[in-house]
């Protein structure tokens, strides 16, 4: 049975009001903005404050490559290793890419379906024979059939059969219920955040403003069956011209845990907040 638009936008309205599922492994999106007096200056880096404990990590061995590379064990199988990454004249972007590329390698399925459900093409709604137009000032609500238009001050809707964008200041949402995506677009000043989502996974890229990189990418993945990794990530730090001090997570579980908290103490330790 086709979902009407009012389903479709109450949904979403959720959604964008933060509300989720509360199981163990439910894949929870919780994002924090601090204004730019609240971010210190990032140092220079030459070797990584390795300490044998951080919360739940534990360090494995020694330092390795010179002080470059700090491998810890955390909760349940995960893993996190803290990289200290020169720039070497490439750009912060070109090199976080390529940590990008070997993570995606630990988790393909979940790439493969988040990039299918990106290419997927919109699907034409069907016009029924019901519509209504409600007015008031500044709220316009108009419907019709499958397709429903909703305008108050700072936030819009527009709902087409199973898809809809809703607009919320910065933040842009669009879902498709037929391939069962979800893709979130914002930005406050030149921060910004990118969420989308397929089936049971996400994939999650945020950017602080400034010349200096503060940057996070995961890949997470609610999926239990033939899955090594079910959440793959780096959050990475460091001044304008490097070098970087990148954390890389890998977990089994998508639960809440101090895993990530814990790598970005490492990292706050090593290079600042």
């Amino acid at each position: 049975m086709k979902r009407t638009p009012t389903l479709i936008i109450g949904s979403l309205l959720l959604a964008s009001t933060g509300l989720a599922a509360c199981g163990d492994d439910s894949i929870r999106i919780t994002t924090t903005r601090e204004g730019g007096a609240n971010k210190g200056v990032l140092k220079v880096v030459q070797t990584l404050q390795c300490p044998q404990t951080q919360g739940s990590l534990t360090r494995k061995g020694t330092a390795q490559h010179g002080g470059t590379v700090c491998v810890y064990a955390g909760p349940r199988g995960s893993e996190v290793t803290l990289h200290l990454q020169p720039l070497d004249g490439a750009s912060p972007d070109a090199v976080l890419k390529a940590f990008e590329d070997r993570l995606s390698a630990d988790m393909p399925q979940t790439i493969a379906a988040i990039e299918a459900s990106s290419r997927t093409e919109p699907r034409a709604g069907t016009p029924g024979p019901d519509s209504a137009t409600v007015e008031a000032p500044g709220m316009r609500v108009q419907a019709e059939g499958d397709k429903a238009q909703v305008n108050v001050p700072g936030l819009s809707i527009n709902a087409d059969g199973d898809r809809a964008r809703i607009r919320i200041g910065g933040v842009t949402i669009d879902a498709n219920d037929s391939t069962s995506s979800v893709k979130i677009e914002g930005s406050s000043g030149d921060d910004s955040v990118n969420i989308q989502a397929a089936a049971d996974g996400a994939m999650i890229r945020t950017r602080a403003a400034g010349d200096a990189t503060r940057a996070t990418w995961l890949i997470t993945d609610g999926q239990t069956q033939g899955l090594g990794w079910r959440l793959v990530g780096y959050e990475a730090r460091g001044p304008a011209g490097g070098p970087l001090v990148i954390a890389v997570v890998r977990a089994k579980e998508t639960r809440r845990d101090p895993l990530l908290e814990d790598a970005r103490d490492l990292l706050t330790l090593n290079v600042g907040e």
